[in-house]
């Protein structure tokens, strides 16, 4: 799923946990990661439940992001993390406004401080690895 068929469905859904239910179903629709791939140095800091997200170089300069985590509402939020970065060039990646773009669809409003901050933990993670490879 692309980032703006999540951002229609979230912007549809008028109940959080409408909302909730389906964060969490994205999370299960997304393709596991690889347990090799599940070391330190792809493990996000900050996260309460264990994250680790990956970005992979295609042939074109973009770059695919694969993610997972041990947390069903976690995944789902990797997804989107996922979904609104993948894609893109490393300046592309770095150049999205992300928590903006989130804060649009109210996606902070009724997580915890602990999974906003890990979601915040997610982004800076994509921003630093993006920012490594300009």
């Amino acid at each position: 799923m692309n980032f703006e068929e999540i951002k229609e469905s979230l912007e549809f859904l008028d109940d959080w946990e409408d909302r909730y239910k389906f964060v969490i179903d994205i999370g299960g629709d997304l393709e596991p990661m690889a347990e090799v791939d599940k070391n330190a140095a792809t493990k996000v800091e900050g996260c309460v439940s264990q994250v680790w997200i990956k970005l992979e170089d295609t042939s074109n300069d973009t770059f695919i992001l694969k993610g997972d985590s041990d947390a069903m509402i976690v995944k789902g939020l990797v997804a989107i993390v996922i979904a609104l970065f993948s894609g893109k060039t490393a300046q592309e990646m770095s150049d999205t406004p992300a928590l903006s773009i989130l804060k649009e669809i109210g996606l902070n409003e009724h997580l915890t401080s602990q999974r906003a901050n890990g979601l915040r933990s997610m982004i800076d993670r994509v921003y630093a690895e993006a920012n490594a490879r300009l």
